[in-house]
């Protein structure tokens, strides 16, 4: 049996701390170490307890609290239809704004999918997917690349959705290709509803992603590109 891909990766800066947790094949996950005494608070819930990001089966473990609501809405979203198991903890300087809070944790998680992806090889490499909320549809094209760039088309009609300042979704996904090393295009394509646009993208990412880091059969080790790298 192939080993999981997993990675645990940390950024502590003066504005954020945040710990991220992933494993991209899915199954169990520990709970975060306590490494901080920021994360000692005791507004954020106990890792073993449901809210409102969380949800624990099987095949999945998924954890996520970051102290900005619909923030933690798409970034459960991105794991459970993306195949993942992911637990993120972020403390950010929320008393300011959000736009820390979601750039760490945007980088963070870019980060953790490099690490965790390794050597890229035996990997399809490109993936895309459409997924509609309702009235709502989107598009995400992405190519694990190495030659980190994005472009998104999201055309929010309100400046925040819930408790998220919506011009940090497409700054957040900007700062996941960025560390990720993945061209990414995310598009939504139509909708009236800033909540069902934004949900349809980050499912339309997921499935795109999940597809992107497949195995191929028969190319084991093999890495999918001309330079003979990724």
């Amino acid at each position: 049996m192939a080993a999981l891909r997993s990675s645990y990766v940390e950024r502590f800066t003066k504005e954020t701390k945040t710990q991220i947790s992933l494993c991209i094949d899915g199954g169990p996950l520990d709970v975060l170490p306590d490494s901080h005494k920021a994360f000692e608070s005791s507004s954020i819930p106990n890792q073993k307890e449901e809210h409102h990001a969380c949800q624990f089966s099987a095949t999945q473990h998924i954890w996520i609290w970051t102290g900005v609501g619909f923030l933690d809405h798409m970034l459960h979203a991105l794991a459970k239809h993306g195949g993942w198991s992911l637990r993120i903890r972020t403390v950010g300087d929320l008393a300011i704004d959000d736009h820390h809070t979601t750039e760490d944790t945007f980088l963070a998680l870019g980060e953790a999918l490099s690490t965790a992806l390794g050597d890229r090889k035996g990997i399809k490499r490109f993936g895309s997917a459409y997924a509609p909320l309702d009235e709502a549809l989107a598009r995400a094209v992405i190519d694990i690349s190495s030659r980190p760039f994005f472009v998104g088309v999201f055309d929010f009609k309100d400046a925040k959705i819930g408790n998220l300042t919506s011009q940090m979704i497409p700054h957040g996904l900007q700062s996941f290709a960025h560390t990720a090393g993945v061209t990414l295009h995310v598009d939504v394509l139509k909708g009236e509803n800033d909540h069902h646009r934004a949900e349809a993208a980050f499912k339309a990412l997921a499935v795109a992603i999940r597809d992107a880091t497949s195995k191929v059969a028969g190319k084991e080790g093999e890495v999918i590109s001309t330079k003979g790298v990724l």
